[in-house]
């Protein structure tokens, strides 16, 4: 008897410690899902490094309303301007890799800063994890109606046969307004003097009144004027048509084979930021950029939607960024 109560006590005691390792397990659960489950338990800041009022403004604006009825919590529109968003990039690279403070950011911000500035407080690939990307902008090729030009062919044509004295206005040097025509020139053989502006809107301005000849602009400012009449629309810089600009080709249909070029606006989040708050992240701007109120107004804003999530955005920025940095160095252009 006393062999078989000892027996007895042995798998009573085996059961009890089971049955305590099993309870141990669950609360470690418990205690674990909502820990994964809580992001995001507070307001999360998007840092924009461009003033207010601007096109990339206008984008955060637009996600932001829709972002926070995705993730429960309030989005929150940070400025901080200067030295071509690397002010805003350098302070997102810097703060606690948590999800909760983001990076809004342009091709500049992105991939020619980098080949821009030679002392950049902030390295794209190194500083930062991608989140998402969400949207490209096409721009358009266009020349003042004053030249006697209808369309790309005929410009070119117009150009390499008056070397340096055609020039095109810009919003700045090392800007997409000036690579964009660079890299445009490069492949078509022409010669055109830049003429750097402070901001697109002078540029424009001379553009219209033939003080420049030839530009590269975004398309709903460029669709609204040339069906003014007040400038000439040649082509799109993107693979497939724009739908604001249905008769305008794309420069590839114009003949120069393979010229793609786009901008794109992209969210970051500073480097070591926990996988699943990427995922949570990254799937949430997924959902936005399903909407199809969100995806009429970013067309009407000159960005199409094209949403990448974080293992294909970098993927991407990978490919962008030497294409970038060939420009900027064929540019010549430099910033301190």
């Amino acid at each position: 008897m006393t062999n078989e109560k000892s027996g007895a006590a042995r798998i009573a005691r085996r059961t009890l410690a089971r049955a305590a390792l099993a309870a141990a397990a669950a609360c470690a659960a418990a205690v674990a899902l909502p820990a994964l489950a809580a992001f995001p338990d507070k307001p999360i800041k998007v840092v924009v490094g461009f003033p207010a009022g601007g096109p990339l403004d206008q984008h955060a604006r637009l996600l932001a309303d829709k972002l926070q009825a995705v993730l429960g919590q309030p989005i929150i529109v940070d400025y901080k301007p200067g030295a071509g968003g690397s002010v805003g990039a350098e302070s997102v690279a810097k703060s606690a890799p948590d999800g909760y403070t983001l990076m809004l950011a342009n091709t500049g911000v992105s991939v020619i800063n980098g080949a821009l500035y030679s002392k950049l407080p902030y390295n794209t690939q190194r500083d930062f994890v991608p989140i998402a990307r969400t949207a490209m902008q096409p721009l358009a090729l266009l020349v003042t109606p004053k030249l006697p030009v209808k369309n790309l062919q005929e410009f070119i044509a117009y150009a390499k046969a008056r070397p340096g004295q055609v020039n095109y206005g810009s919003a700045g040097n090392g800007g997409i307004s000036h690579l964009v025509p660079e890299m445009f020139k490069t492949q078509a053989g022409i010669y055109m003097v830049h003429i750097p502006y402070r901001g697109s809107a002078p540029a424009f301005t001379d553009l219209m009144g033939g003080q420049v000849q030839f530009m590269a602009e975004s398309i709903p400012q460029a669709a609204n004027y040339h069906k003014q009449g007040k400038v000439r629309a040649l082509a799109v810089t993107s693979r497939e048509r724009n739908p604001a600009l249905p008769d305008i080709p794309t420069v590839i249909e114009a003949g120069l084979k393979g010229f793609e070029v786009v901008g794109f606006y992209g969210f970051f989040a500073p480097a070591a930021t926990p996988k699943d708050v990427v995922s949570r992240l990254s799937d949430a701007f997924r959902q936005v950029l399903a909407n199809p109120e969100v995806r009429e107004r970013m067309v009407s804003q000159g960005a199409d939607p094209a949403f990448l999530g974080s293992e294909d955005f970098t993927r991407f920025l990978a490919t962008e960024t030497p294409r970038w940095d060939k420009a900027v160095k064929a540019s010549g252009a430099k910033m301190d």
